[in-house]
């Protein structure tokens, strides 16, 4: 074998490029920075008390000549530094194989670019231009850091040459000003050597280190094919005569059917093999395929049979061709045969990989095509029914961002197992990816069997969940097609129950919706929307109005709601019912979003100081990690102050979004930004809500405005206790949606701090609200 050494793909120098961490991924040389990151490893105390001692040496030369504050504060941000570096580095994983290491070798070049920061500076804290002796005597200390770090970290040439340069630089910008250029230009060529020997030292240690791997994977591999050899070499040869008896067993032979040779010698073939089938005549096809094959004297290659040792079912690949003596005549067959029970039955597992879900068990979209195609086939010819149920599970995906994938996946086993559990004969159900379930019926009595089964399911569903001592709650939404009426192919079919589906999530989840024709003209305009909707904010055809809020004592304007309006040429005026969860369900809400609050906050400006505006968020932008940033970008480039800011938001944000929502909201808090909680009693409503978040306000629903102007006790009731809870836990209350005098002296006599509604004022452009704040003409006039 080639030594490794003399191999020119492992002795030739790693290129300079990809050593420093400069060039692309070259497949040829392999990934190369584990094996760059590997020394690093368990390194990091050594480097910690490297960096703490040159720190307190480097102080206690300076404190003579300079200030002891200046020098004790550098010392305080040296070991801040140091502390900070070593925990960073503590969390890191290095040299893992598995690992592309990118991030790693970027926060080694980084860290070492701070270091050369930080040292850079004692050279210059006696002044410009520094005395000789103080200079030198860093550059000392200095230069052992650098011999250190190229000891410790020499495989990491960038991360040295990050550190070796600007500290060179500096010592030498120093001693040249000190007077003492020729010193300066010593620096200068001992850090340049230095980063030569880190780089060419590199070169070498990651040559041997890949010579090591290479030859460690190629001793690997013979040792594994040495291994296979062994283990997988038990072919036998075997022998019959014209009668299709053996003869001439092998000892191989006789081992592998469990019997001794004699007791084998002269027993038909087909005996041996089918064990205690031979008395019932009952052999599998593959062995009679067999049989005929030998009787017509034919030659067969990788023909796998089953057979029967001491009662234990295997599989056997046999390969034979007739023998014949000079004159032609048929003397039997000889051939070679192997074991290959493993074999079959990993293909059998592999077989059903492709048909089953791995991680529920289930049948996956292939499994259930092909039987939606026999229950189709079979309704057509029977002139019967059959369904397609599609199931997409509500609110999954906050238990993936909130508790993790591996809690998502045992939800989805759970979920699974009842739904396995449902099945009677003729149904089939299965997983199509994802959260997306299916359920195949044949033979359904009537659509309304199909609806009432999908009922069952969704309740089946919605009970609670146990996963890791966490108590979670699902829903369903459910649509159906009824073949072969609704589709006489398995594609219509299922295209069919597919928007049967986005029906039943557009009325909110956990209902069931049936296909109907109208749903095609619905996915169409869908579709046309989101077309239209994706360059809307490019053609400028979105536009703010604002509905005033006025104070509910003496209806005292206090600011206003941000509402989106959209214009399209070809769709006209679209509701924000209609786009918003388009929006959403496209993740476009995010950049629409941002336009709304970037241009509410700039019109804000314009208006008197004492008035906010608000504006509403949706769960998909508080999952957007970068939304506080945005916020405090829009603030910034508007000028407005935060207090003058109200973000508005929905329960849903919660059951969507738990944990990280709440986290953002309180950031936004902390900037001193307004919340308030939307549509509060109509959904999901949790006093736990209101203690995870301090909201500013608590807005009332229209619905319960107009109930308590006509005297239901219950909507007085509900807004009286929300006027209560808010009052008690320090916020204010918004009633939505007054429209009429009587609403209005309704809420002021219920309590309620803020009104909003036509009565005060239909949402304008901003233009009218602008010509609010303009002093009548004839006043001007009068003035002038």
């Amino acid at each position: 074998m080639k030594s490794i050494l003399t191999d020119p793909t492992l002795a030739d120098d790693i290129p300079v490029r990809t050593l420093m961490g400069l060039g692309t991924n070259d497949m040829e040389i392999g990934n190369i920075r584990q094996l760059q990151l590997a020394p690093l490893r368990g390194k990091g105390a050594l480097r910690l008390w490297m960096s703490v001692g040159m720190a307190f040496v480097a102080t206690l030369t300076m404190v003579p000549q300079i200030s002891p504050a200046i020098a004790g504060g550098w010392l305080v941000v040296a070991l801040a530094f140091s502390l900070w570096s070593y925990r960073a580095f503590s969390n890191l994983i290095l040299g893992d194989p598995k690992l592309s290491g990118i991030s790693e070798f970027r926060i080694c070049h980084r860290h070492a670019f701070y270091s050369a920061m930080l040292w850079t500076t004692p050279f210059w804290l006696r002044g410009i231009p520094p005395p000789v002796d103080h200079v030198l005597s860093i550059w000392a200390i200095s230069l052992l850091m650098m011999l250190t770090l190229a000891i410790v970290a020499h495989s990491i040439p960038l991360a040295c040459a990050l550190f070796i340069v600007p500290v060179s630089l500096s010592a030498g910008a120093a001693l040249a000003l000190a007077g003492a250029p020729q010193l300066g230009a010593v620096a200068l060529v001992a850090g340049f050597l230095m980063c030569a020997f880190c780089v060419r030292f590199g070169q070498t240690y990651v040559r041997f280190r890949r010579a090591e791997v290479t030859l460690h994977e190629k001793t690997e591999t013979v040792s594994l094919l040495l291994r296979e050899f062994e283990e997988t070499s038990a072919d036998w040869l075997w022998q019959t005569d014209n009668s299709r008896r053996l003869v001439h067993i092998s000892p191989r032979f006789a081992h592998a059917l469990g019997a001794p040779a004699e007791t084998l010698e002269g027993m038909p073939l087909l005996q041996a093999l089918a064990g205690d089938a031979w008395e019932t005549g009952q052999f599998p096809k593959s062995l009679h395929d067999l049989a005929e094959r030998m009787k017509r004297r034919e030659s067969f290659s990788n023909l796998t049979v089953p057979v029967t040792i001491n009662g234990k079912a295997r599989w056997w690949e046999l390969s034979a061709s007739p023998r014949l003596d000079e004159s032609g005549k048929f003397l039997g067959f000889r051939g070679v045969g192997s074991d290959v029970t493993e074999q079959h039955s990993t293909a059998q597992q592999i077989s059903r990989m492709a048909r089953f879900d791995n991680l529920t068990g289930l049948p996956n979209r292939l499994s259930l095509t092909e039987d939606l195609s026999r229950a189709l086939e079979h309704a057509q010819r029977a002139k019967s029914r059959c369904a397609m149920l599609m199931i997409d599970l509500d609110r999954f995906k906050a238990v993936n961002d909130t508790l993790g994938h591996p809690t998502g996946d045992q939800l989805l086993a759970q979920v699974s197992a009842r739904l396995k559990g449902m099945m009677e004969q003729g149904m089939t159900c299965g997983r199509l990816g994802g959260d997306e379930f299916a359920v195949v019926i044949h033979n359904v009595a009537s659509a309304d069997a199909a609806e009432e089964l999908a009922q069952r399911i969704i309740a089946t569903i919605s009970r609670p969940y146990v996963v890791d001592n966490h108590q979670l709650f699902v829903g369903a939404s459910i649509g159906y097609a009824i073949g072969p009426q609704d589709g006489a192919t398995v594609e219509t079919l299922t295209r069919n129950a597919d928007l049967a589906l986005y029906k039943s999530k557009d009325k909110g989840g956990n209902v069931v919706a049936a296909y109907v024709a109208s749903l095609h003209a619905q996915a169409e305009e869908r579709r046309v929307m989101e077309q239209e909707l994706r360059g809307a904010l490019d053609r400028k055809e979105f536009e703010l109005y604002y509905q005033p809020v006025v104070t509910a004592a003496d209806g005292t304007l206090n600011g206003f709601e941000a509402l989106i309006r959209w214009t399209n040429p070809k769709l006209g005026n679209v509701s924000p019912g209609r786009f918003i969860p388009l929006a959403e369900d496209s993740r476009l809400i995010s950049p629409i979003g941002e336009w709304v609050l970037r241009n509410a906050c700039a019109e804000a400006m314009k208006w008197p100081s004492n008035l906010k505006v608000a504006i509403n968020v949706s769960a998909e932008q508080l999952t957007d990690p970068a939304f506080a940033s945005v916020v405090v970008s829009a603030l910034a480039q508007s000028g407005l102050p935060p207090q003058r800011l109200e973000i508005e938001v929905t329960e849903s944000v919660f059951l969507r979004d738990g944990g990280g929502a709440a986290q953002l909201l309180d950031q936004l808090l902390a900037l001193g930004i307004r919340l308030s909680l939307d549509d509060f009693g109509t959904g999901y409503s949790s006093l736990g809500y209101l203690r995870k978040t301090h909201f500013s306000t608590i807005k009332v629903d229209r619905s319960f405005v107009v109930g308590a102007a006509k005297g239901s006790i219950e909507s007085i009731a509900i807004i009286r206790a929300v006027v209560a809870l808010a009052d008690s836990l320090g916020m204010s209350t918004t009633a939505e949606g007054a429209e009429t005098e009587v609403e209005v002296d309704t809420l002021r006599a219920l309590g309620c701090s803020n009104i909003q509604g036509y009565y005060y004022g239909r949402p304008m452009p901003a233009g009218d609200v602008l010509a609010l704040f303009r002093p009548p003409e004839n006043a001007a006039t009068a003035a002038a």
